[in-house]
């Protein structure tokens, strides 16, 4: 959806300011996570395309072990404990939510494809049992599904 038709959707001109001002990198749970992680010392790029001919990016890419990270916000990708739909132009939010849901899953089997591992995150999780469920994977090691900061984290492995 283009610009055009975003706006076009907007309730108010203030809305669109105020939505179109929220980051899309370097958010608050997803610096937190790569602080860890680097303190960890582990190694890695930030919004980075893991295959370049997929116009995706990953928050947080490991090329050499082809590990893809996402921190997911709550309200952008329809969390089940704490995305809550506006209440306004509730159509349009649902729609959106939706599309965006369906990119994620079209985007974690299109790296699988290529043979990543995919691992997507909520926005509200731990950076702690994040970054111990990242490290695992990237260090190869093995770790309890209990251990593992959401039952989905892992996706593709």
């Amino acid at each position: 959806m283009g610009t055009s038709q975003l706006r076009a959707f907007s309730t108010t001109e203030k809305v669109h300011e105020r939505m179109s001002r929220h980051p899309r990198h370097d958010t608050l749970p997803e610096m937190a996570l790569r602080r860890e992680l680097h303190g960890r010392g582990l190694r890695y790029f930030v919004h980075k395309r893991p295959v370049v001919a997929l116009r995706r990016e990953a928050d947080i890419v490991f090329p050499r072990v082809r590990v893809a990270v996402f921190v997911d916000g709550c309200f952008w990708h329809g969390c089940s404990e704490h995305g809550r739909p506006p209440k306004r132009n509730e159509g349009y939010w649902k729609t959106k939510i939706d599309g965006n849901r369906e990119r994620d899953s079209d985007t974690n089997d299109r790296l699988r494809d290529a043979g990543w591992t995919v691992l997507r995150f909520w926005e509200h999780d731990s950076p702690l049992t994040a970054a111990d469920s990242i490290e695992a994977v990237v260090r190869g090691t093995v770790l309890s599904p209990d251990h593992l900061a959401v039952p989905m984290a892992l996706i593709g492995s």
